[in-house]
């Protein structure tokens, strides 16, 4: 039997309008779709009446489908002839795992492809009206995990640089992880009044954004109860969401 192909698409941030064109195609063609929770199942809608949907979503601390098994899943059904998507939130190789998948399919000599999509770490700002770099505020970005690999147990992060080098970071997976991100920021040297913004399920209807500073954003976060998903921005950009929150307000029009 001919070996099929294998696609790793990047479903981009939750708006289900920001996936690109070539993802869609992915999508319309796929014999078998895999994906995740935070792959906006609207876009499923498009999918082949008789497409195989397989659901390979993780919750933090909890996993619908182990890695692993997601990799055979790949595998397996490539050698079967068919067509298989990979739905991941966001971008498939910024926090995605999808490069370990791609290592994965290039062992065992099956055909695939990465489509880049749109990254949290830029579109939730954008929709929250914070630009992530700004002439007058941020010359420098970085996209930095908010929480270490479980297994290691032990914070890699070079917190010094990340302080005093950057401009406007981004931690993906770091509201539970708040405290300790906003205290090695400040101890290595970042002023205590740097403004925080929490972008919780960033360019959907459920969005919501609450502002605060490196000193004040912990307790922010506990009286708005702000979870998972959200992007933690820090940077003076933060301060430019006053002007220009335009999702928010097109929001309200709407309601009116």
């Amino acid at each position: 039997m001919t070996v099929g192909k294998v696609y790793l698409v990047g479903a981009g941030p939750g708006d289900p309008k920001l996936i690109t064109v070539y993802g869609m195609e992915c999508i319309q063609e796929a014999d078998v779709i895999l994906y995740d929770r935070l792959a906006n199942e609207q876009l499923l809608n498009y999918a082949k009446k008789d497409a195989e949907l397989i659901f390979c979503g993780k919750l933090p601390g909890k996993h619908g489908v182990i890695q692993d098994r997601i990799h055979e899943l790949l595998v397996e059904k490539a050698l079967q002839g068919k067509v298989v998507t990979r739905l991941k939130g966001g971008d498939p190789f910024v926090f995605g795992r999808g490069a370990e998948e791609a290592e994965v399919l290039a062992t065992q000599g099956i055909p695939y492809e990465v489509v880049p999509g749109i990254t949290s770490g830029i579109a939730a700002p954008a929709y929250a009206g914070i630009p992530v770099t700004h002439r007058d505020h941020a010359t420098s970005f970085a996209i930095v995990t908010g929480h270490g690999r479980e297994e290691k147990g032990k914070d890699y992060l070079n917190w010094s640089a990340l302080a005093q080098g950057i401009d406007t970071i981004a931690f993906y997976m770091g509201v539970g992880n708040l405290p300790h991100i906003c205290k090695q920021l400040m101890d290595h040297g970042r002023d205590k009044h740097t403004p925080v913004a929490l972008v919780q399920w960033g360019t959907t209807k459920y969005q919501r954004t609450v502002t605060g500073t490196l000193a004040t954003i912990e307790d922010i976060a506990k009286k708005t109860e702000i979870a998972h998903p959200a992007i933690v921005l820090v940077g003076e950009v933060v301060t430019i969401r006053e002007k220009i929150k335009w999702f928010e307000e097109r929001a309200e029009n709407i309601l009116l």
